[in-house]
């Protein structure tokens, strides 16, 4: 049966709208993913993120579908898959959220680098090796104008790369590994205190303008 005009364009800007939700919601998962899972439950990540980055890619192919769609039983079969990669998602989110929210307080890369080097809170401190921004976009192989999406998308990759998992249990690139969780965390909040104007924009020697 073939959709009239109004129907068929109220139908697709509701799936658009869903598309863009659950792609919104697929980056926050991950976002929350490598905060809290990479620290303690390394492996669990990687296989999470594999399960995201299918999601978003399915999510490409329903939005090519879609411009195809002409009639009800089509757009029954897309909603339907549209509805299995939602299911997926919360599956995966579940299972990301799930012991961060047992926990008392969130323990996130810079609690866990200020115990291990003895500095206090913020950008500025001294965290293992990571000092400046300088350093920490050096570590991921960038240079200091990338955003945080590039710095994000650098950080997946070498970490990738540097699990034991990759490298047939070889486990002596964990120090590197380590270096390259620094450098993001400190960039993430180096990167926030940027965007927040230029009143709280530090030099690049990690330390705030006055």
């Amino acid at each position: 049966m073939a959709f009239d005009e109004r129907k068929l364009g109220k139908y697709r800007v509701g799936m658009r709208r869903r598309i863009e939700e659950l792609r919104s919601k697929t980056e926050d998962s991950l976002c929350f993913a490598i905060d809290h899972m990479m620290q303690d439950r390394v492996d669990t990540y990687f296989k999470v993120e594999e399960g995201l980055e299918e999601i978003d890619r399915t999510l490409g192919l329903i939005e090519e579908d879609l411009a195809l769609i002409h009639d009800l039983s089509g757009a029954t079969r897309l909603d339907s898959r549209l509805e299995f990669v939602e299911d997926r998602f919360e599956e995966f989110d579940s299972e990301i959220r799930q012991r961060p929210r047992r926990r008392r307080r969130r323990i996130n890369f810079a609690d866990f680098f200020k115990t291990a080097g003895g500095g206090g809170g913020g950008p500025t401190a001294s965290r293992g090796e990571i000092a400046t921004a300088p350093e920490a976009f050096a570590a991921l192989g960038l240079d200091d104008s990338s955003s945080m999406s590039a710095i994000t998308r650098a950080f997946r990759q070498r970490a990738k790369e540097l699990h034991p998992d990759a490298r047939d249990g070889d486990r002596s690139s964990e120090p590197e590994l380590r270096r390259i969780i620094e450098a993001y965390q400190y960039l993430k909040e180096y990167m926030n205190i940027v965007q927040a104007g230029p009143q709280s924009k530090p030099h690049f020697n990690g330390q705030p303008s006055e």
